[in-house]
């Protein structure tokens, strides 16, 4: 009997020293819902002018970052400095009103942004195609893993390639096929204008399609229209890089030497050779080009006992501007994209701020020139102010939205990294669940700043709930997430409203970002990168 009540009395005392042990651990302090909604309300109101680079508007929105890091006692991120210069060429380029398509039954013209938009990078105050010898050259993508060459036995000088977007996996039903349905970066516009130079072709015509693109043609007309941004490079140029609509590329094979022909099965044939359509091109570009300098946001928190080491939050501040006008409004405010995840940095830097000292350092960024091609976060990854053997992990916030609280956190690239495994602890902690981006053919792996930390090695975070929501069924959220590509992004209808746009489901979000980082601050390993991932030579 006696040995029976020491065996109760050891249990009851190791769970209760095992439940005090539990009460004593830190509560991690709230993102706070208040500091979220201020933030996006000031950063995506028509005093910062849609938050473009090189107008005045980015002067009112970096000055206000420095000040709001400086407010909450952080220390400048950039040496003495809480910015970082970015050099950029901004190019003002007026294409002429047709692209006139020839051939030996005659010519059509197409309409600028109706049916085309073409741009430059050239720093040149006039470029253009004359009589440019149109090729079909699939989906542009020279890969060498997969045995693909797309450009293989064309001389390209003095031609104009005309590709698919997306690679040739989507929709293939073969998951072998590059990576199925999920976009590798062959399938990104930007790959494909980079691809196209180096080949030396003069020009690049890509065909939209919105389902393998993931948004519509006035993304397109809105996107690659008026000036646009570059990083000043070494790397060839096209003189002409141009999109069709779809359309407009059906009119163009019915011309060709191709009508009649399946082009888009032809063009996912592993054996497809580039095939001249006995058309050309002609279209001209003039150029004002003024060359600045546009900025990237950082400020540190530095930490105690291994203050060496960082943790780098990424968000890009800028948007469109002020450009076209639609229904009545000028003023791309960019509230979701990306008013929000800059406000998010901002609520998650005061997060840290209160609760304590950490054994890591804490690096925030706020990047310019992300919708111009990621320009402030690669500039940054060829210019990094932190050793990127010595960053552990890259969290990053873009285009935050949901309705309410989401069960799901959506897992952008998920499969590279043990990022994953940082953000599923955490997800169970909020009684969620882990899924990877149920969208990947659309490639958002590639299209925000974290792209940039991968591609330097460092193991990047890029998720936020999207899914299924605690209380808003599946079909909604589809739909709500549909609604939003659909009218409101890169359009001036992205707008917050303080009085109908739920935060909830943001601040749910950023507190498991927090989380994340707060135990990465505290511990001494560092997240790896799975074996298969493009990224890890980069770290090794």
């Amino acid at each position: 009997m006696i040995k029976k009540y020491l065996k109760i009395l050891v249990v009851a005392l190791l769970f209760g020293g095992c439940a005090n042990e539990k009460k004593s651990e830190p509560t991690p302090v709230e993102v706070d819902q208040v500091t979220l909604a201020h933030h996006l309300e000031r950063l995506a109101s028509d005093e910062f002018l849609g938050r473009k680079p090189f107008t005045e508007g980015e002067t009112i929105t970096v000055n206000y970052l420095k000040d709001e890091f400086e407010k909450l006692g952080l220390q400048p991120g950039n040496g003495d400095s809480f910015f970082q210069d970015v050099p950029m060429v901004e190019i003002t380029g007026t294409p002429t009103e047709k692209m006139v398509i020839s051939g030996k039954n005659g010519s059509f013209d197409l309409e600028r942004l109706k049916d085309f938009v073409a741009t430059t990078n050239k720093p040149e105050t006039k470029v253009s195609l004359e009589d440019s010898e149109l090729v079909f050259a699939g989906y542009g993508v020279v890969a060498p893993e997969y045995g693909w060459n797309d450009y293989e036995g064309v001389d390209w000088e003095g031609k104009t390639a005309v590709v698919l977007i997306n690679d040739p996996g989507f929709q293939s039903g073969d998951s072998t096929l590059f990576k199925g349905n999920e976009m590798t970066y062959y399938g990104r516009w930007t790959y494909k204008y980079e691809e196209a130079a180096r080949q030396g072709a003069d020009g690049l015509i890509i065909i939209h399609d919105t389902e393998p693109a993931a948004y519509g043609w006035n993304v397109v007309e809105a996107g690659w229209s008026g000036a646009r941004l570059t990083i000043e490079s070494d790397a060839p140029l096209l003189d002409v890089e141009s999109w069709i609509s779809g359309e407009s590329a059906t009119k163009m094979f019915d011309a060709s030497a191709m009508k009649g022909q399946d082009y888009k099965t032809l063009a996912r044939n592993k054996d497809f050779k580039p095939v001249p359509l006995d058309l050309t091109v002609s279209v001209g570009i003039s150029n004002e080009i003024k060359k600045d300098v546009s900025k990237n946001v950082v400020a540190l928190l530095p930490g105690t006992e291994q203050k060496d080491e960082f943790i780098i939050y990424s968000a890009h501040w800028d948007h469109f501007g002020v450009g076209k006008v639609i229904d009545g409004d000028s003023i791309y405010n960019g509230a979701v994209d990306n008013a929000s995840g800059t406000a998010g940095l901002l609520a998650i830097a005061e997060a840290f701020k209160k609760s304590g000292e950490t054994k890591r350092s804490l690096v925030f960024i706020a990047v310019t020139g992300e919708e111009q091609g990621l320009l402030g976060s690669a500039y940054y990854a060829e210019n990094p102010i932190y050793e990127p053997g010595k960053t552990v992990a890259n969290i990053n916030m873009d285009a935050l939205d949901s309705p309410g609280k989401m069960k799901d956190l959506t897992i952008t690239g998920y499969g590279h990294s043990e990022m994953d495994a940082y953000a599923k602890e955490a997800a169970e902690k909020q009684n969620r669940y882990v899924i990877p981006d149920p969208e990947a053919e659309k490639g958002y792996f590639f299209r925000s700043d974290h792209f940039n930390f991968a591609k330097i090695g460092i193991p990047a975070l890029y998720a936020s709930g999207a899914y299924e929501g605690f209380d808003i069924s599946i079909e909604d959220i589809r739909k709500y997430n549909d609604d939003y590509r659909m009218y409101k992004y890169h359009q001036p209808s992205d707008e917050y409203h303080a009085e109908t746009t739920e935060l909830s489901g943001i601040q749910l979000d950023l507190q498991l970002l927090f989380n994340v980082g707060l135990k990465l601050a505290n511990e001494a390993y560092f997240p790896k990168w799975y074996e298969g991932s493009e990224f890890k030579a980069a770290r090794d």
